[in-house]
């Protein structure tokens, strides 16, 4: 008897199949059972009749309890009721093992005692879907870059040095001196950049930051892609055709799982360049007219953030800030030295900020007088500022969280359900 997959189940109709997986939920009709069978691909109901199985098999429908392990064999048949649009029409059950008390049960659960079974809680429909979607951002990420010239250079974890500013870094001990965990790969795709012209790099990034809003957690994840002889113009045009690339091929490829979430897709259609464009001056003046308490000069907050987003139907770009509060990398602009070549993406609905980045300090001299008005330790960017020796050029990027995108896609309220397992301030286990 054919092995499938749920997800497969289409591919076998009429035909005896064997689906192995996990008990979702059941009932009972007298001689019927309908068990609902989930195996990671799918969802699929399985009718037992008394008359058609062995005793045996039919006993251990009556045992299988929510989230037990069996097989399940018999025919594939179609049913536009059903999950998927096909039923199993059950010969026999095998039951491996069985739950007993599955703490997540139907009713409703606090957030705290769903964290704390995180590992149990993936389980269900809504942290699949989630956990679905969030692949195939990622999916597209790597399509969109792979189709476009660049390379995947692998940043380290470990790094000598701050990238966004020591108050939120984790330090740890490497062997006889100290070391700490990334908060970015970006200094190291701008030298990859040197080597290769367009690159990005994937992965974790860390950030000690003593927060517990909705939109922050201590471990996530990055990409970054850095472009040579890329000004901010080429950086913000880059920007939004990769975002809208993502969305597009979310909307595409997850249906299902949008549906699952009852996500209202109207606005994430919306996503096509090109994306407004503000400066942050037209961004303060726009917070004032709003009545929000904003301090000119200062970054951005959560609330600045939500408060712009919401004007517009697209993403918003936000671009050159004052170069006062933004990090030492970036460029001042020639025509307003006071102000940063840089861009915040911030999404609509309320999301705030998902891409950061700008045009990259291509003068060695500036660059230098700036790590030493930073009070960062210039021995530790020695080789950074090689890079200004040995044929700099104008060159830029920017970084995409991929949680805070994925709460986004999804209509999410909180990041924590983004990623697998979330690390927060008070959150460490599972």
């Amino acid at each position: 008897m054919n092995k499938t997959y749920i997800s497969d189940a289409g591919r076998f109709e009429g035909q005896d199949v064997t689906v192995n997986g996990w008990l979702y939920n059941k009932r009972s009709s007298g001689k019927l059972w309908f068990l609902l069978v989930r195996d990671g691909t799918g969802l699929i109901q399985a009718v037992v009749s008394k008359a058609d199985v062995p005793e045996e098999s039919f006993a251990a429908c009556e045992r299988a309890t929510q989230e037990s392990s069996l097989s399940v064999s018999g025919r594939i048949a179609p049913d536009k009721r059903a999950p998927g649009g096909y039923e199993l029409q059950v010969k026999s059950v095998v039951l491996h093992q069985t739950a007993l008390d599955y703490p997540i049960t139907p009713k409703e659960h606090g957030t705290p005692f769903l964290m704390d079974n995180r590992h149990l809680w993936l389980r269900s429909s809504r942290q699949t879907a989630i956990l679905r979607i969030r692949h195939e951002i990622i999916r597209a990420i790597r399509d969109f870059f792979d189709s476009n010239g660049f390379t995947l250079v692998d940043a380290p974890v470990f790094t000598p040095a701050a990238c966004e500013g020591t108050t939120t870094l984790f330090e740890t001990q490497y062997f006889d001196e100290k070391a700490f965990l990334t908060q970015s790969g970006q200094l190291y795709m701008e030298a990859a950049a040197m080597a290769l012209g367009k690159v990005y790099c994937f992965g974790p990034t860390f950030r000690a930051e003593k927060s517990k809003t909705r939109r922050h957690l201590t471990e996530f994840w990055m990409v970054e892609p850095e472009v040579a002889y890329a000004d901010l113009d080429d950086d913000m045009a880059l920007a939004e055709n990769f975002l809208s690339a993502v969305v597009g091929r979310v909307l595409e490829t997850r249906k299902e799982e949008l549906k699952t979430l009852e996500r209202d897709t109207a606005p994430l259609e919306k996503i096509t360049p090109p994306f407004p464009r503000i400066s942050y001056d037209e961004a303060a003046k726009m917070l004032k007219e709003k009545g929000v308490a904003f301090e000119y000069g200062t970054d951005l907050g959560g609330t600045d953030e939500t408060v712009i987003s919401e004007a517009f139907e697209k993403p918003v770009m936000v671009h050159r800030y004052p170069a006062e509060v933004k990090a030492f990398y970036m460029k001042n602009d020639p025509s307003d030295p006071s102000k940063a070549l840089c861009v915040d993406v911030l999404a609509p609905e309320g999301i705030g900020e998902v891409i950061g980045g700008g045009q990259r300090e291509d003068d060695l001299e500036t660059l230098l007088a700036k790590i030493k008005k930073h009070g960062l330790p210039e021995q530790a960017f020695d080789w950074y500022l090689d890079l200004r020796k040995y044929g700099s050029v104008p060159h830029s990027g920017f970084g995409l969280g991929i949680e805070r995108t994925v709460g986004w896609i999804c209509g999410l309220p909180h990041v924590r359900e983004t990623i697998p397992f979330p690390r927060m301030l008070n959150r460490l286990k599972p």
